[in-house]
């Protein structure tokens, strides 16, 4: 009787919690809905008022759905209620975030397209290198091409009401018109592994005879699919912190690249995963095998060309222990094939890259219009490097930690924004699922491996900070210029790893609540981000 009496109570407290999340999102939901209205009224466009209904209802049903069978019954594992909730999640921000609104999506997007030329046997460029759309895809890269404007306007890259407009009188239907036509747009010369999955959902979508808004969605979705893949597989190796990684991946920013054409989505994942693989064989019972070094090698092969300044993270790699690999000799071979698979992917594919930032004289910022830094005078003037990663941490620290957990998405938008109390809430969520909790009572990291991860992560996002001082810092800033929070996503559960320790500890173990509180967080900033763009008019 009295076990029955406590079941009955522990489940009462659970109940609580998710009435907790999913009452006020309701209440926040009713209240925005005004806002839609008041978009609607002024442009005539009802059609907002449907599509708000209806994502805010999908959005309820999937917080009922994560208070119940997460935290009421219990039944879904951590991994799973990733799955679950991540697909929710990605498809209320792929909608409401159209398509080509994350930063630099129309590059990723052109990109896959050219992709999808190719696997369709298709010509892919003209001789200047534009990439050949459908002629009935040109809408998107040039919404209003009868209009004033000097420079073509590319859909969603200003998320406005205009593009909720666009993408309903479009609808999903092909129009014709598959003759290939000049998008005026150049793909990112990058490895093409980064955009088959997106270059699949777009293949599909013209076999389909689908139209533009129906290709664009499509190929975001097989790009969150491959994102919610490669998490979950990451989760399942996980020997630990598997809610500091499931956290981690439920931001905004991680969810706005997840549900975009952002080749973002596939660092992150495969990184997230690379990191796993790492951790299990160094922490876990099991010794290191064959097929574990071919998948590090595979991961890292093809993230490294994509941004080679996450080539630190083979750095993880060192905290196995050798005799998990048999002896030094297996553990040299199995280093060589994991570097030596990085190596020749940078060799294939950046070689032109690397040869332009290094060998130049001369560097212009285009965007500034002025001169820029050369590699070569960085290195001759550490003074002058030091000193801008010095001003830039002391005046855009605060920038980089709200664009990290997505305070402003979008192209960096900051009208598109998450509340501060929000970005806040999630801050502290992620550094409470990093501490001990009872029951728990390894701490996997000793003091050394904590300096180890540290300066990996340190060294990724040091060298992401040099590569913009380079690439997109005038020689008039104070700062670097171009760094964006969303760099430092793919080492962020291994760091946050380390935050657990033995002199702070939870006295309960809250880590569902805390997803689950996170997850409906989620759901109310992406319902208030379609609030807000409804009234942009």
């Amino acid at each position: 009787m009295k076990n029955e009496k406590n079941e009955m109570i522990l489940k009462y407290g659970k109940w609580k919690w998710a009435a907790a999340g999913f009452l006020p999102l309701l209440l926040l939901d009713i209240w925005h809905y005004q806002n839609v209205w008041a978009g609607a009224i002024e442009t005539g466009d009802r059609f907002m008022l449907t599509w708000y209904m209806v994502l805010s209802a999908a959005g309820l049903l999937a917080a009922f759905a994560a208070g119940y069978f997460f935290l009421v019954k219990g039944r879904l594992s951590v991994e799973n209620f990733f799955l679950g909730g991540g697909l929710a999640l990605g498809l209320l921000f792929l909608f409401v975030l159209q398509p080509l609104s994350a930063p630099d999506e129309i590059r990723h997007f052109i990109s896959a397209y050219r992709i999808s030329n190719q696997m369709m046997g298709l010509p892919d460029t003209n001789e200047s290198g534009q990439v050949y759309i459908r002629e009935q895809d040109r809408f998107i890269v040039d919404l209003y091409p009868d209009g004033e404007e000097e420079e073509p306007v590319i859909l969603g890259q200003f998320l406005c009401q205009d593009t909720y407009h666009a993408a309903y009188e479009r609808g999903l239907s092909g129009t014709g018109g598959d003759q290939l036509v000049s998008s005026g747009q150049i793909a990112v010369q990058t490895t093409p592994l980064a955009y088959v999955f997106s270059a699949m959902g777009i293949t599909l979508a013209r076999i389909l005879d689908l139209g533009g808004m129906g290709l664009l969605y499509l190929g975001r979705m097989f790009n969150l699919a491959m994102f919610l893949g490669a998490v979950w597989l990451a989760l399942r190796r996980l020997p630990f912190g598997k809610t500091v990684m499931c956290g981690a991946a439920l931001l905004p920013m991680s969810l706005h690249l997840a549900a975009s054409f952002s080749y973002d989505a596939m660092i992150n994942a495969l990184v997230f995963w690379f990191s796993a693989v790492c951790l299990d064989l160094a922490y876990s019972q099991r010794n290191v095998r064959a097929r574990d070094i071919a998948l590090l090698a595979a991961l890292i092969a093809v993230v490294g060309p994509c941004k080679m300044v996450y080539a630190p993270v083979m750095g993880l790699c060192l905290l196995i222990p050798v005799k998990k690999f048999g002896g030094w000799r297996n553990w040299a071979v199995s280093a060589a094939v994991v570097f030596g698979a990085w190596l020749a992917a940078m060799i294939i594919v950046n070689t032109q890259t690397i040869a332009v930032y290094t060998g130049g004289t001369e560097n212009y910022i285009g965007w500034a219009e002025e001169t820029g830094y050369t590699m070569n005078e960085l290195l001759h003037r550490p003074g002058l490097v030091i000193q801008m990663f010095y001003n830039s941490f002391i005046w855009q620290a605060e920038y980089y930690h709200l664009t990290m957990i997505g305070a402003y998405l979008g192209q960096v938008d900051q009208v598109l924004d998450v509340p501060y109390l929000i970005v806040m809430g999630m801050t502290a969520a992620l550094f409470l699922l990093a501490l001990k909790k009872p029951g728990d009572e390894t701490v996997y990291f000793t003091g050394k491996q904590r300096v180890w991860i540290w300066f990996l992560a340190a060294a990724a996002g040091g060298a992401a900070m040099f590569s913009m001082l380079v690439a997109w810092t005038p020689v008039t800033s104070l700062v670097i210029n171009g760094v964006q929070g969303r760099y430092f996503i793919p080492f962020l559960p291994a760091v946050l790893m380390t935050v657990k320790n033995g002199w702070i500890v939870c006295k309960t173990n809250r880590d569902r609540e805390i997803l689950y509180l996170l997850l409906c967080a989620d759901i109310f900033a992406v319902l208030r981000l379609f609030s807000i763009v409804s009234m942009r008019i």
